[in-house]
């Protein structure tokens, strides 16, 4: 994540400049031009129909949608990535609506506090889309970038945008982006980057205490995430801003496993283990996430034992109670590890799926060390369905 490119890009907007934003390589892998409503000018939307050659959309927030009474265009949006196109629009006070100059009044007038449904005609010549409340942590279109950047650089939250297309009528993919903003002069940031930029500013440090145990002195440090949870990181050593990857064990709240000694799981003795071998080595990290029961909270997870009493497995329990077998994320992770100065790790874990997480939001997993403990009779079952349903990479054979 680039904060420079971020700000750059905000403040480009602020000036009533356009820029660039890509999106996701396994998305559409596209670039719009993108610009705040409030600016829109003559000037610009003309650049878009010249330059960029694609369809001139303006993103809007829920909010102003239902201001404005703009309601998607059909009730079955077959869409592949689900984009909220509405009704189109021209604002009251244009004519035929379809010249840059008209254009921009209405993207204009989609900006203006105090414009009302009755001010726009419909159907028109610009097309609203409707953000997601979550912005981009939520969907990672054009769509929600635009109106996330509008909320960053203090404006009403409506922006517009246009899709880049090559001379020869194809999209423009991220290596003909690059060269088209040098050419353009002017800011490219990624949907990525954004979304690690909201989410990596949002995290703040509340408390920061020593913390003497059994197995030795440690750091521990509370953050507050964009949720308001307490999200915990125990740290033993130096481990901001060193070449070395660092020990780290990404471990998920587990009261019963953790607190009680619970011998359904797993998850005490291995939390026990991780700082044993942290001690050992006189550096390192645990990442102690607030999302028990695999982020299905303490009582849907005391629900899900119940379901096991009765011959459910762990996996078919979750499933039983409307949730996926694994409701975690591991992006609070990879941030909290930017906050440490974490980027390169030796992670403590059997879950392929962390390393894959860790490593998508910037994270370099230089090595996967197993962390098994003991097998309880109580246990072996739920052992079994995590190797043969969750694919974790444990040693435990067949009952």
């Amino acid at each position: 994540m680039t904060v420079q490119n971020i700000e750059a890009a905000v403040t480009a907007l602020k000036q009533g400049r356009l820029i660039i934003v890509a999106d996701d390589e396994n998305r559409e892998a596209e670039g719009d031009l993108v610009g705040l409503s409030s600016k829109a000018a003559a000037e610009t939307i003309n650049f878009m129909t010249k330059h960029a050659r694609g369809l001139i959309c303006a993103p809007v927030s829920e909010q102003i949608a239902k201001n404005l009474n703009l309601w998607e265009m059909t009730k079955e949006n077959t869409d592949e990535y689900q984009t909220a196109f509405t009704i189109s629009v021209d604002h009251k006070e244009t004519t035929t609506g379809i010249s840059a100059f008209e254009r921009a009044k209405t993207i204009q007038e989609l900006a203006n506090i105090h414009s009302q449904a009755a001010d726009f005609n419909r159907p028109g010549h610009i097309f609203p889309l409707i953000a997601k409340n979550g912005g981009v942590l939520e969907r990672r279109g054009h769509t929600e970038a635009a109106v996330d950047l509008a909320k960053l650089a203090g404006d009403t939250e409506t922006a517009y945008i246009c899709e880049i297309l090559k001379e020869d009528g194809t999209m423009a993919r991220f290596q003909d982006l690059k060269q088209i903003a040098a050419e353009w002069n002017m800011p490219l940031v990624t949907i990525e980057e954004l979304a690690d930029y909201l989410a990596y500013s949002s995290i703040k440090v509340n408390a920061k205490v020593k913390l003497p145990t059994k197995h030795g002195d440690f750091d521990l440090s509370l953050y507050q995430d964009k949720e308001g949870k307490d999200q915990l990181v125990l740290s033993m050593g130096q481990i901001r801003d060193n070449e070395e990857p660092v020990l780290v064990r990404v471990h998920s709240e587990c009261l019963t496993g953790d607190i009680f000694g619970s011998h359904r799981c797993d998850c005490g003795e291995q939390l026990e283990k991780a700082m044993q071998m942290i001690a050992a080595e006189g550096r390192g990290a645990i990442l102690y996430l607030r999302q028990e029961g695999r982020g299905i909270g303490l009582l849907n997870k005391l629900k899900t034992y119940e379901l096991q009493e009765q011959g459910a497995d762990t996996y078919e329990a979750n499933v039983s109670l409307g949730f996926l077998p694994d409701e975690r994320r591991y992006d609070i992770a990879a941030w909290l590890l930017k906050k440490e100065g974490i980027s390169k790790v030796r992670l403590l874990t059997n879950n392929p799926d962390k390393v894959k997480d860790l490593q998508q939001y910037g994270i370099e997993v230089a090595e996967r060390i197993s962390i098994e403990t003991t097998i309880y009779h109580e246990n072996k079952h739920y052992l079994k369905v995590k190797k043969d349903k969750f694919h974790h990479l444990l040693s435990i054979e067949g009952e």
